[in-house]
């Protein structure tokens, strides 16, 4: 296999970014390969080929529960952003999304929920005005 061409892992990785976001696999990769080598290999590998492509929950749910993290950290507004919109593509509602919300609310304060609304407004709006 040439430096150029990407491993299987990658490519299972680039498949389930896709799902995503299907313009991500081409923005990705390249971007954090230009900082050190094989940094798309480690991280997606992990992430995407390695986690959300296993088996044990659909990507729907997975979706849910990424877009129920990142709102209660409260310290990842565009990867939030990102997700909503990424879960409203794999089948998740616009309902669904603000019942994840109020739980984070209840679970992690209304801060974190506020951090939420605001990534999930822009989120909508993105794939409404799509």
């Amino acid at each position: 296999m040439s430096q150029d061409e990407p491993s299987a892992r990658l490519e299972k990785a680039l498949e389930v970014m896709a799902t995503l976001d299907p313009a991500l696999p081409d923005q990705l990769p390249a971007s954090l390969d230009a900082l050190g080598p094989d940094l798309a290999e480690t991280v997606f590998g992990f992430a995407f080929a390695d986690v959300l492509a296993r088996p044990g929950l659909d990507l729907k749910t997975r979706e849910m529960l990424t877009v129920a993290m990142l709102a209660a950290m409260a310290t990842a507004p565009g990867p939030l952003e990102f997700h909503v919109k990424a879960a409203l593509r794999n089948g998740v509602t616009k309902q669904e999304i603000v019942e994840i919300l109020l739980q984070a609310a209840v679970y992690a304060g209304v801060p974190a929920f506020m951090t939420a609304v605001t990534a999930a407004k822009k989120a909508f709006e993105a794939v409404e005005g799509a």
